[in-house]
């Protein structure tokens, strides 16, 4: 990695030379020496966890994604020549963590077959077969076969309703004071964690999302017979579905302004066909086969990108834009 021969012989100090010991009932064990791993806590910690994984999965022909110590192998496989492929890159994994002395925990590895018309083939980590799931949780996010998201909605939902239900018990001020700043710290954020990811595909899972935020608002005194869209307007929220809007929008700007534009340009295409009416950094509409990819972020937020006034989207950063994309939503409850 053409690191300096300083840093190295000064990482290797900072981890050379460490001892540890164990109580067990009481009892202290002698000291031992430390002799792999790095200090939990550390701020070396995860950079020398990344250096050290950098080249895992660097054969693979499939799509690989690392994040911390989790990691995804993801591709077509529509014919026995695409599941050798896979097969192959999972070998290759699997060589990697015996010649580095990290291994899989192959109890924990499933696939997930993806598709309709999808072959269902099997794969095996090593010597474990990998056993399919219908649905599994990937970073706090509930993901199915079929991709609907209801599942998770309804996740959100139970967690979201769970906390409230402790408010409701445990606090007995019903002011808007004390309960809103709960809400919106303790509660809310459940139904947005991730959700430009996961936004409902159904009404049925909005309104799900939105009776939490009903519900919330109903609590605080003085709410109790107002319609919901005066209580927004009373105590200063924006429904659930305008704030998923406002975030798909601070999103994309990221994405082609911001902080994320390289993974912009793989994402989205700038259109070809712009002309003075448009805000300049119109995207091009992408074609899709399958009713579920218009849900997709990289699809349904185009249309609602496109239609931003030039001086919207002309913000220099992300604080900027959200300014004037509160000036632009200002009329939407």
């Amino acid at each position: 990695m053409r690191i300096d021969m300083k840093i190295q012989r000064w990482i290797k100090n900072w981890l050379k030379g460490r001892l540890q010991q164990v109580v067990l009932k009481g009892e202290l064990s002698g000291w031992t020496e430390v002799t792999s791993g790095v200090p939990q806590g550390s701020v070396l910690g995860p950079i020398l966890f990344n250096l050290f994984i950098t080249d895992l999965g660097s054969k693979c022909w499939s799509g690989l994604i690392k994040f911390a110590d989790d990691t995804k192998l993801g591709g077509i496989a529509n014919s026995e020549k695409h599941q050798d492929i896979l097969q192959g890159d999972l070998d290759d994994l699997v060589n990697w963590s015996n010649s580095n002395r990290m291994k899989f925990h192959s109890e924990k590895c499933k696939v997930m077959h993806l598709g309709m018309n999808n072959k269902n083939f099997s794969y095996k980590l090593g010597t474990h077969r990998l056993e399919a799931t219908e649905e599994e949780k990937d970073l706090g996010v509930l993901i199915d076969r079929r991709m609907t998201m209801s599942r998770q909605c309804d996740m959100a939902v139970k967690k979201a309703n769970a906390i409230l239900g402790c408010i409701r018990q445990g606090i007995s001020s019903r002011d808007k004071e004390v309960l809103l700043p709960l809400y919106k710290a303790l509660v809310r954020p459940h139904l947005e964690y991730c959700v430009q990811f996961w936004s409902p595909l159904f009404k049925k899972d909005e309104l799900k999302l939105e009776r939490v935020q009903r519900r919330a608002t109903r609590m605080i005194r003085g709410m109790e017979n107002l319609s919901y869209e005066k209580r927004l307007k009373e105590l200063g929220l924006f429904s659930l579905t305008k704030r998923r809007l406002r975030g798909d929008r601070i999103a994309l700007f990221k994405y082609i302004r911001g902080i994320n534009t390289k993974e912009g340009e793989e994402l989205f295409q700038l259109s070809t066909n712009v002309d003075t009416r448009t805000n300049g950094y119109k995207l091009a509409m992408g074609k899709f086969r399958l009713e579920i990819r218009q849900h997709f972020l990289t699809i349904r937020g185009v249309k609602f990108w496109n239609s931003l006034p030039r001086e919207t989207v002309g913000a220099k950063d992300p604080s900027g834009f959200k300014i004037r994309l509160d000036k632009f939503m200002e009329g939407m409850v």
